[in-house]
């Protein structure tokens, strides 16, 4: 299995997941056309994508999902509650699959287990993407790390979890109080410390991959991401580090078996 962060932030996010002959892309938050170059990139192309799984509605996570779906003849797995939300901005799709969150999905090789995460959105989700041998989790755009969670990304051998915002640089930053509350409340985004005290604890199980996501470009700086997960990482070597860019995508990173 392979995975890429072909982007993330809050201009625009999107991962790119294959397995055998089967590809998908988890949010297309770029047009379309981004999108493609993104995955020429890496050597991909959208054609003969398998999927597109939504985790809500926010138009940094959807803006391309429409005109993929029609160019490409692409399905779009997503809730009721989100296609609800962003039908008009989504447009007319190829093949409308909906999935009803936490129950599993299966698309050719691979399950993919939507759970509820907690995001100001009408009903976001991350996602567990499993097969024999190999287990990804995706989730950006939660407040808190909730037990459920806890419970799918722990057996999770890449984790693809983010690092919004330091809370110093959101307090002193130029964004309204109303957007500063929004973000760092319980239905906002988690901040550097929250997300790597998090991720820390799972490194005592599978925990390989760590892709750190979704970082502001106004209110957070990689180095500082960087600080806080070497201090809660110190003296675990088993764990590689990454952080997901806006502006480019990541490494295509080869997923390891998940251990007996």
């Amino acid at each position: 299995m392979k995975v890429c962060v072909l982007g993330s932030g809050s201009k625009g996010n999107c991962t790119y997941v294959e397995y055998g002959s089967t590809r998908i892309l988890i949010d297309a938050g770029f047009s379309g056309k981004e999108i493609e170059r993104r995955l020429a990139v890496i050597d991909r192309s959208a054609v003969g994508l398998s999927a597109i799984f939504v985790t809500h509605e926010h138009n940094d996570h959807i803006a391309g999902v429409g005109v993929l779906s029609r160019r490409y003849g692409v399905p779009v797995f997503i809730n009721n509650g989100t296609y609800q939300a962003a039908h008009r901005k989504l447009g007319k799709l190829t093949m409308l699959q909906s999935f009803t969150t936490g129950e599993v999905v299966t698309v050719n090789e691979l399950q993919v287990h939507p759970f509820s995460v907690v995001h100001d959105a009408a009903d976001p989700v991350g996602f567990v993407i499993r097969t024999d041998n190999f287990c990804v989790g995706y989730c950006t755009d939660t407040g808190q790390v909730t037990r459920l969670i806890n419970y799918h990304l722990r057996s999770c051998s890449t984790l693809i979890l983010e690092a919004n915002h330091d809370p110093r640089m959101l307090r002193d930053g130029p964004y309204p109080v109303v957007l500063k509350q929004r973000i760092q409340s319980k239905n906002g985004h988690l901040a550097n410390g929250e997300a790597v005290r998090f991720a820390s604890s799972l490194a005592q199980g599978v925990l390989q991959h760590l892709v750190l996501a979704h970082i502001s470009e106004t209110n957070n700086h990689p180095d500082l991401v960087l600080s806080e997960a070497e201090k809660a990482f110190v003296g675990c070597r088993n764990v590689e580090v990454h952080l997901a860019r806006q502006d480019q995508p990541g490494p295509l990173l080869s997923v390891k078996q998940k251990e007996e």
